[in-house]
């Protein structure tokens, strides 16, 4: 019987980004599901925080080359790959010099408070997203973590919803600890409508409050069911979910949870 499958798309992950809560999460839920049984691959921006020579990166170029257009500017895809280790699990590194070389003004290692947070946002989901597509490897299972992923649950669920490896699939989406974002462009609507969301789902997105949680609100909106990494949850965002009558659970990232999701995903196969 072939194993259950999830696939990741996660903000950060340790050892590639300085260990953190996030970073940690990134590593040890693939890690912990792959020892439950589970098949798992994972992606993850390329941050000029992360080693490529001391990770052994390299670049798959069967999966590079595409060019995503955001604000009427051609930005190039480059798709790279390690081995996670000890876990050896798959690890495909969405790359792009105009989003993702560090900042010496960044206050984090993801850049949290830059102004262009909404186009790196809009270029990792659909450059992960239709990377995803191309390995043709089908989960029952996504996760997405992290602001920056935050609209990869909209990009499954309406622009690839006819990818027959999506269609069954049930999509978590993970609020994480972080940083406050920097404000979000108002033009996000606009670079959406370019990069194949259909005007209706963006009339629905303009519904959404327009503030720091905006990212977050999207994904919530499209996800199947939500995790809030904190014991203290955002009340906005957990009404968000309530409101759309999703199963979520609240989690302290300063635990081990990998039996907590175990059940969570179980539950969501289950339901």
């Amino acid at each position: 019987m072939a194993k259950p499958r999830i696939l990741f798309f996660s903000q950060e992950i340790a050892p590639y980004l300085p260990a953190s809560e996030n970073s940690k999460l990134g590593k040890d839920l693939p890690t912990a599901m792959q020892g439950r049984k589970y098949e798992v691959r994972t992606f993850m921006p390329n941050f000029g925080a992360v080693n490529e020579r001391r990770n052994q990166l390299h670049e798959v170029i069967r999966l590079s080359g595409a060019n995503i257009v955001i604000d009427d500017a051609d930005h190039p895809l480059i798709i790279k790959v390690a081995s996670m280790q000890p876990s050896r699990i798959q690890v495909y590194f969405v790359d792009n010099d105009d989003y993702f070389q560090k900042s010496e003004t960044d206050i984090d290692e993801v850049g949290s408070n830059r102004d262009d947070n909404d186009e790196r946002a809009i270029f990792y989901a659909r450059g992960a997203v239709e990377t995803a597509e191309k390995l043709r490897w089908e989960p029952e299972l996504i996760q997405v973590s992290g602001w920056i992923s935050a609209l990869i649950p909209l990009y499954i669920k309406k622009v690839f919803r006819d990818c027959p490896d999506f269609k069954n699939a049930k999509v978590v989406y993970s609020v994480l600890p972080h940083a406050e974002t920097a404000p979000i462009d108002p033009a996000i609507f606009d670079k959406l409508a370019e990069n194949d969301v259909e005007a209706a789902e963006i009339e629905e997105i303009k519904k959404l409050p327009f503030d720091g949680k905006l990212l977050d609100r999207i994904a919530i909106n499209y996800a199947d069911a939500v995790t809030f990494n904190s014991p203290e949850p955002d009340p906005e965002l957990v009404k968000a979910a309530e409101e759309r009558g999703i199963p979520y659970i609240v989690l302290n990232p300063e635990a081990d949870n990998a039996e907590n999701y175990f059940n969570f995903y179980k539950s969501l196969k289950e339901g």
